[in-house]
């Protein structure tokens, strides 16, 4: 037994005191237990008499019984139950943050994306290269790909029926090279023979017809052989076919004769 001698202030301060924790009992007693500041109930606090000292196994209980107050307080504020003591606590928390992560990879993506797209057309398998390159793992390049795919952004046909128009009508190039630049991109060969149509062959034939003519007008001081061989070997590499380089060849050098040169 401890025996302690107080004064009469400290006497009067341990009657408050105890009046108090009477009446805190009383309350707890008609259910009305205490409570923090967002209105959830918190366990009283253990006070022990003057003298006294808790075992060790009573300071654990007490700071087992203070973390339940504070995660219980917590949970209050933000809506969620979270138990501090329940391992699967740790992977929630795990799982937040991938989730935080998977939405900056997917942002980083699109961004990447659009910013390419808006500098010229590009087909499935070139923005895939790209975000390759950029390091965005294969799973979020898939799911960035379909989205863009799904809203129209990225489209092979579309691109494919564009670049036949862009090669026949600006640069000259014949089937065969137009669609050997599709393949090139990794666009599909049924997409590529859909796009192809778009030409007519009475427009392959006079595009080529306009080239020769015109290039035929740069081998004035060659002999007839050189001229026709320089010139076939340019519209062939335009992508035209053998029948339609022959025939634009001869309508180009037709007024030429034989070992005459241009003057």
């Amino acid at each position: 037994m401890v025996v302690r001698f107080i004064d009469s202030k400290s006497r009067d301060s341990q009657h408050r005191d105890t009046k108090g924790a009477g009446a805190r009992n009383r309350g707890a007693g008609r259910g009305e237990a205490d409570r923090d500041e967002t209105g959830a109930e918190q366990l009283a606090p253990v006070t022990y008499l003057p003298g006294a000292k808790p075992t060790d196994h009573a300071e654990r209980a007490c700071l087992s019984v203070e973390r339940a107050g504070r995660s219980k307080s917590s949970a209050a504020r933000t809506g969620t139950q979270r138990d501090p003591d329940d391992p699967t606590d740790s992977a929630n928390t795990g799982d937040a943050s991938k989730d935080r992560g998977g939405k900056r990879a997917g942002a980083r993506a699109a961004n990447v994306s659009l910013h390419q797209l808006a500098r010229r057309g590009m087909s499935r398998w070139e923005l895939q290269q790209v975000l390759q390159r950029r390091e965005v793992d294969d799973a979020t390049a898939t799911a960035e790909l379909d989205r863009l795919e799904s809203v129209g952004l990225l489209d092979d046909a579309a691109l494919a029926v564009t670049l036949v128009y862009t090669q026949h009508t600006r640069k000259g190039l014949g089937r065969t090279a137009i669609a050997h630049e599709l393949r090139r991109r990794h666009i599909d060969q049924e997409i590529i023979d859909d796009a192809l149509t778009e030409i007519e062959d009475d427009d392959e034939r006079e595009r080529a017809l306009e080239l020769a003519h015109k290039r035929a007008g740069q081998l004035r001081g060659v002999d007839d052989e050189t001229a026709r061989r320089r010139l076939s070997g340019f519209l062939a590499r335009k992508g035209y076919s053998n029948d339609i380089v022959r025939a634009a060849v001869d309508s180009a050098l037709g007024s030429r004769g034989s070992g005459v040169r241009f003057q």
